[in-house]
């Protein structure tokens, strides 16, 4: 399980449990696995997509751009929306 906040300068967008994230980072797309390694990533414009733990639905967040932080199971997203896909 992943313990996911995904902020932006307006405030909190997100605070949930994941079993896996999805990333478009500035090097190609990525997705985030429990037991992940440490990770800190530059963010492009795309879509971060998580789907909850517990069998939820899945979300999808278009951004402009941003970063990630990734440790211990938490992954932590400072973001830019993108107000043409959110």
């Amino acid at each position: 399980m992943l313990r996911l906040v995904i902020v932006s300068p307006s405030g909190e967008l997100s605070r949930t449990t994941a079993a896996k994230v999805s990333f478009p980072g500035e090097a190609g797309a990525f997705t985030v696995l429990p037991g992940h390694a440490p990770l800190v990533s530059g963010l492009a414009a795309g879509e971060i997509v998580y789907a909850e733990y517990d069998g939820g639905e899945e979300h999808r967040l278009g951004i402009a751009g941003g970063f990630v932080r990734v440790l211990r199971d938490e992954v932590e997203a400072c973001v830019e929306v993108n107000d043409e896909k959110y």
